[in-house]
C-alpha cells in the first residue's frame, strides 16, 4: 500500500484523471465495498464488487488484488477493461481469474453496471442445501421473484464457464452460484448492494430456521406479487431510497473510502 503521503498524492491524481461521473462511481463503489466489510460479508481479500464505467468503452471498476473491503478508497480501486487489463495507470493490481464472472455478466447484460459477489457462510450453506432458498420469510420472496441458481463447474477460472453463467442467470438479478456463494447484479451500486442485503438475508433467515423440526412456507401464490411490492416498498427508488442513510452510517465511522 501507498504511504498516507503518497495516497493523497495518488488520490488527487486520479481525480485530475477522471470526470465527475466516474469520480461518484468511485465513493459509491468504495462505500459498497466497506459496507461488506461493515456487514461482515468479507471474506479476506477475496470476492469482489465490479461497476461499470459511465460512458466509457467497456471499462470496469474492481478492488485492487491483496487489499482487505475495509481499506478500500475511491483512487484504490483499478480501471480495466473486459479482459482485465489495466486501463488507467495504478501501482495495483488486480485478480484476472477473479473477474471471470463480473465481465461474463457486464458483457451479457447491459442493465448490470454493478455485479456483487460474495462467499457467507450463510450464503454458501444456502447454496449446497438441495432445495436452495426456501419461501420462509418475506426477505426470501423478494429474492424469490427473480432468482437464478448456477451449478458449480470448480473455481471460476474457465472462459467456457462464461456462457453458461450467463444462460443461468438470464433477466434476474439475484444468482446462488451452488456450492459456492452469493451474486447480485443491478443497475446501480445501490441496488446491487440492497440485493445483496436482501439475499443474504433470507439466507440468514434459512439457517436459523431449519433448526426447527417444523416449517411454514409461504404460499407460493404470493411469490408471484412481490416484483410489484417491491417497488411500492421502495417507492420505484430501489436502493437509493436507503444509499444515502448508509453512506452517512459510513461517515460517522469512516470517511477515508471517499479519499
Amino acid at each position: 500500500m501507498l504511504s498516507p503521503t503518497q495516497n493523497t498524492e495518488f488520490t488527487e491524481q486520479t481525480k485530475q484523471q477522471v470526470n465527475d461521473k466516474e469520480w461518484q462511481l468511485r465513493v459509491d463503489l468504495a462505500a459498497a465495498y466497506r459496507l461488506v466489510a461493515a456487514y461482515g460479508w468479507d471474506d479476506l481479500i477475496f470476492t469482489h464488487i465490479s461497476a461499470r464505467v459511465p460512458d466509457s468503452d467497456g471499462h470496469f471498476l474492481i478492488n485492487p488484488y491483496g487489499f482487505l473491503f475495509e481499506e478500500i478508497t475511491a483512487s484504490s480501486l483499478v480501471k480495466v477493461d473486459a479482459d482485465g487489463n489495466k486501463i488507467l495507470e495504478s501501482p495495483y493490481e488486480i485478480n484476472p481469474a477473479g473477474f471471470t464472472i463480473h465481465s461474463a455478466i457486464h458483457s451479457a447484460r447491459e442493465d448490470a453496471h454493478c455485479v456483487m459477489h460474495t462467499h457467507t457462510p450463510n450464503g454458501v450453506a444456502v447454496s449446497a442445501q438441495q432445495e436452495g432458498l426456501l419461501p420462509l420469510s418475506q426477505q426470501s420472496l423478494f429474492a424469490l421473484s427473480g432468482l437464478s441458481y448456477h451449478a458449480y463447474e470448480g473455481v471460476a477460472l474457465r472462459e467456457d464457464e462464461k456462457p453458461r453463467l450467463v444462460a443461468d442467470l438470464g433477466i434476474n438479478n439475484f444468482m446462488i452460484l451452488r456450492n459456492h456463494g452469493l451474486l447480485t447484479c443491478a443497475p446501480t451500486v445501490a441496488d446491487a448492494f440492497l440485493a445483496m442485503y436482501i439475499l443474504e438475508s433470507a439466507c440468514d433467515i434459512q439457517v436459523k430456521a431449519l433448526s426447527a423440526k417444523e416449517l411454514t412456507r409461504v404460499p407460493s401464490d404470493i411469490v408471484s406479487t412481490m416484483r410489484a411490492q417491491a417497488s411500492a416498498v421502495t417507492r420505484n427508488m430501489g436502493g437509493l431510497l436507503a444509499w444515502p442513510a448508509l453512506l452517512r452510517k459510513l461517515d460517522r465511522v469512516d470517511s477515508s473510502y471517499r479519499n
